[in-house]
Formats: C-alpha cells, structure tokens, sequence
C-alpha cells in the first residue's frame, strides 16, 4: 500500500487506528480514582501504588523500541495481534492478584502490549501517508485518542460505583479483546514485503544508532518527551492533588480529569486547522513558549495558594498547549524518516514514555503528591522543552534555513532527502 501526500484518509482507518492507540490512555487513565482502593485493599501506601504507573510506563517504553523494531523487520500486523493477546491474558490475571509486586509486574507486561498499539498506529499512518497528510492523520487520530483520557477516568468511577476496583481491569480485558478481533479482521498488512529492514539484530540497533546521532530527530524526540513529562506528571499525581488535596469525590475527580483531556483534545484539532497554513514547526515554536508561561502560572497559583478554581484553570490551559505540540514534533520527526518509520516512531515513544517514568513518580517523593510540587515539575520539565526548541531552532538555522516562525523550512533542506518519499524509492535499512 503505497504512501501519498493526496491519498484518501479514510473515516473508518483513523478510527480503527485512533481505537487502537487509545488502548494507552485507557491502561493508565482508567484505574486512577481507584488509586486509594487499590492501596487499601493490598495494605500499602499511596506511593506503592502510584510505583504502578511507573512500571507501566516503562513496560510501554521498552515495549515500543522492541515492537517498533521487529515491526520493521516483520510487518505491523503480527506483532499488532500477538501483542493485544498477551494484554488480554495481563489484564484478566492483574483482577486476580493479591499482592502489589506482582500487580507491578503485570503493570509492566500491560503497558509493554499496549505499546504494540501506540507505536505501529504511527508506524502505519507513515507506511500509507506523507507530507502534509501525515500531519492531518495525526490531528485525526488524536481527535478519538483525546476522547480515551476523557472517558477513561469516568468509567473507572462508574465501574467503582458497581463493584471492586477489580471490576475495571476487566473492563480492560474485554476492551484489548474488542481490538484484537477488530485488528485480525480489518486491519491489512501496510509494510510491504520489499520495504522490510533485513539484517537481524544488527541492523536494528544500526538504525537506532543512526536515529540517536540525528541531533534533529534527537531535540524532537526529547522535546516531546520532556513536554509529555509534564502530562504523565499531571496523571499520576492528579488523584491525590484532587481528590486527598481538594476533597473530590471519585466522580468530581473524573470531570476534572476529563476537562484536561478535552483541553488536550481542542489542542490537536486546532492544530489540525492550522496544518496547511502553517507548518508543524512553525506551530511547535508558538505552542511551547506558551506552555512555559502557563506552567509557571500554575506554578504560582499553587505557591499561593490560590484555591481549586484558578488552580484548574491554568492546569487545563497548560494541558491544552501538549495538544500542540503531540501531533507536531512527531509529524515533523516521522516525515524525515520514511524509510525507518517503525524504528523511528518507537524511538519517539520509547523516549516520551521512558521519561514519564522516571518523571511521575517525582512528585511523591517528599511524601505524597501535593498541587505545589505537580506544578513544580511540570513547569520544570516544560521549561527542558523550551530549551531543545532552542537547540533545535538553532540546528535548523545553522544549516542556513529560515526562521520557524518567520518562515518554516523545508524537510528537504533540514533532512537533505525530498519531504515525500514514495513507498518503495528508498531501501529499507
């Protein structure tokens, strides 16, 4: 299936596409206003179990460098199937455990499956698309992603009002088995037999080299990362900051998790809009200085204590800048590298994600999380995004290209290859 800058994008295909990279939002959003259940009913302390979301996120970090690479080497489709298998079987198993070492565990192999969905969503979008396309397909699919986080968090609070934390981990089973037998059905092979990376081993870890000396892919790639940081950040401390901080219930707690997400979501559909008018690196360089301001707001609000109200606010207008900059650096990475899409897009999530584990779990570290240190470290970690846009700005500039904002460069000139490369002109590496 060839890619095109003007191929058709189909309803039904982003949907699908959407659904199946929505499976990570649902695995870490959906059991979040359970968090003091969970910590009750296995007799730990908060901070045990937010160490949930941590392995999980690794899982998912490690989980898309592997499955992106064996992607690139063996198609989207089998990985895809096997992998949603495996995180039915987690899933059923995770409502079984009595002990919160092996929950981790099985976090982690949850969050490593879900990755197959995240990574080769983008890995297909690249295999059927290019140019401008790519950047409206992303916009697309974060439209339904962005519904996930929304969602997500209610249904858990309804499924608590029905049973045991238990209950939503079913919820995810069934929802894993939904996708696998849509996949199996509906989803083709998109990475053709001759475009395929051979080599073994070797080659993959070549293409990663490749990857992580490419100083521009690298700044994009830790740009997004640091910016996603304050997301994650935002996720794991939310239910304390929310509910143990401002004394929500689980279903107040689950409207404010889902104005962020819609915030989020406005994001990545005004920046669909703008697609067309302005490049994506035009659009990454308004929409983080933005996020700084915003975060350092929130910042002092917190500091001031200035109450529930203003607090949210500048907290869901700080989340609504990451609806900017999600579809832009990875649109801008991904078009450079058409020939090593799945490597490429497992780098950029091994990346984000890798992070956000390390990062989520900073805020509980002096104790349980409070509205003062999830600002502190999401302010901290958008303002490491601000300074790699400037790197990254300057690289662009070194090589004699024009002003992002100004005047957006070409992926011709930043790259040295043209910004559409057919399916089948290059070699698979």
């Amino acid at each position: 299936m060839a890619n095109s800058p003007t191929a058709r994008i189909a309803p039904g295909f982003v949907l699908l596409l959407s659904a199946l990279t929505a499976i990570g939002p649902f695995t870490f959003d959906t059991y979040l206003a359970a968090f003091p259940r969970i910590a009750d009913d296995l007799g730990v302390p908060a901070s045990a179990v937010q160490l949930t979301i941590a392995a999980s996120l690794a899982g998912l970090a490690l989980g898309q460098l592997l499955i992106g690479s064996v992607s690139d080497a063996f198609g989207r489709r089998r990985p895809l199937l096997t992998a949603l298998g495996v995180y039915v079987l987690a899933s059923v198993a995770i409502m079984l455990v009595q002990d919160v070492r092996v929950f981790t565990g099985l976090r982690f192999v949850q969050g490593f499956t879900a990755a197959a969905g995240m990574v080769l969503s983008m890995a297909v979008v690249r295999d059927r698309y290019s140019g401008v396309a790519v950047s409206k397909v992303l916009a697309r699919l974060m439209l339904v992603v962005g519904v996930a986080p929304v969602l997500a968090p209610t249904i858990g609070a309804q499924l608590l009002l029905l049973g045991s934390w238990r209950a939503i981990f079913a919820f995810l089973a069934a929802v894993g088995a939904t996708l696998l037998v849509t996949a199996a059905v509906a989803l083709p092979e998109t990475l053709p037999q001759h475009l395929r990376r051979t080599g073994g081993t070797l080659a993959a870890l070549r293409t990663y080299r490749d990857l992580l000396t490419d100083r521009s892919f690298l700044a994009l790639a830790l740009l997004s990362a640091f910016y996603l940081g304050a997301m994650f950040t935002y996720v794991a401390s939310s239910t304390f900051v929310f509910q143990q901080g401002f004394g929500l219930d689980e279903q107040q707690f689950g409207l404010v998790f889902a104005a962020g997400a819609v915030s989020i979501t406005a994001g990545t559909q005004v920046n669909g809009a703008l697609v067309g008018r302005f490049r994506p690196e035009q659009i990454l360089s308004a929409a983080v200085p933005v996020g700084v301001g915003l975060s350092l707001a929130l910042l002092v609000a917190t500091l001031t204590d200035a109450g529930f109200w203003p607090v949210t606010a500048l907290l869901v207008l700080t989340l609504g800048t990451a609806g900017f900059v999600m579809p832009s650096a990875p649109a801008i990475a991904l078009e450079a590298n058409p020939h090593r899409a799945g490597s490429a897009a497992a780098l950029l999530g091994a990346l984000q994600f890798g992070l956000g584990a390390v990062i989520a779990p900073v805020t509980s570290l002096a104790g349980e999380p409070t509205a003062v240190t999830m600002a502190a470290v999401m302010a901290g970690v958008i303002a490491v995004s601000a300074v790699l846009l400037v790197a990254v700005r300057r690289s662009w500039r070194r090589d004699g290209l024009a002003d992002q904002v100004g005047g957006a460069p070409t992926l011709e000139a930043t790259t040295g290859q043209p910004a559409a490369v057919p399916a089948g002109s290059r070699p698979a590496q």
